[in-house]
């Protein structure tokens, strides 16, 4: 349970670690500098863990880490559109 708790509180940080960058996106309206294939990457990685957040979800264990992990699917997904919407932005 207690490490459920730190998976929990862990995965609660990473993911809100990605706010300052999408709040900056949406102050500047730009994306320069930032490298769209990084967050594909990250979009794909965290997608695969998804479906293995979900499989431990579906056996009863693993709930904290689908938060976490789903949590983490939302924010890239808003950065990744924020990319896309902002690209031109960039020269």
């Amino acid at each position: 349970m207690i490490f459920a708790l730190f998976q929990l509180v862990g995965g609660i940080i990473l993911s809100f670690g990605w706010i300052p960058q999408i709040l900056q996106m949406i102050k500047t309206k730009s994306a320069k500098d930032l490298n769209q294939n990084t967050f594909w990457l990250l979009f794909t990685g965290i997608g695969f863990m998804e479906v293995y957040a979900v499989s431990l979800a579906m056996d009863g264990v693993g709930y904290a880490f689908l938060i976490t992990n789903s949590l983490s699917l939302v924010l890239i997904v808003i950065i990744l559109a924020l990319i896309m919407k902002y690209r031109h932005n960039n020269n």
